[in-house]
């Protein structure tokens, strides 16, 4: 009996200090190959190293922080021509308003206005 108590008391003494053991949530358990580049390759590990961090914590903080943004749609390119346009309207507006004065451009601005910032609330959507 003495022999099973001091069994016993050494299983807990084993489990005394140390790091606690990580949940479930916590562990990383999924591995991702990817092919990259020599210069694609070389580039993650020198940013990783000015971060100070291993590669594969730099690549999990891009994917947690969005170190990528999507590709913009047609819609949006369409959008964006527009307001490439009404640039042009506006710088035209600006020389017509220096020439003859600014009460001859009012309305035309102000329109102008309303329909850039339409189009920019449109992008952010």
């Amino acid at each position: 009996m003495d022999s099973e108590k001091r069994k016993d008391n050494r299983r807990e003494r084993t489990n005394k200090g140390g790091r606690p053991v990580k949940g479930i949530v916590e562990k990383l358990k999924y591995r991702i190959t990817v092919k990259m580049a020599t210069e694609d390759y070389y580039l993650l590990k020198s940013k990783a190293k000015s971060a100070g961090v291993s590669a594969s914590e730099f690549v999990r903080g891009c994917i947690t922080e969005g170190g990528v943004k999507e590709r913009l749609s047609k819609e949006h390119g369409d959008l964006i021509r527009k307001l490439c346009g009404m640039a042009n309207n506006l710088n035209q507006l600006a020389r017509k308003a220096n020439a003859e004065g600014y009460a001859s451009v009012f309305v035309p601005c102000r329109t102008l206005m309303i329909e850039i910032d339409n189009i920019v609330n449109q992008i952010r959507l």
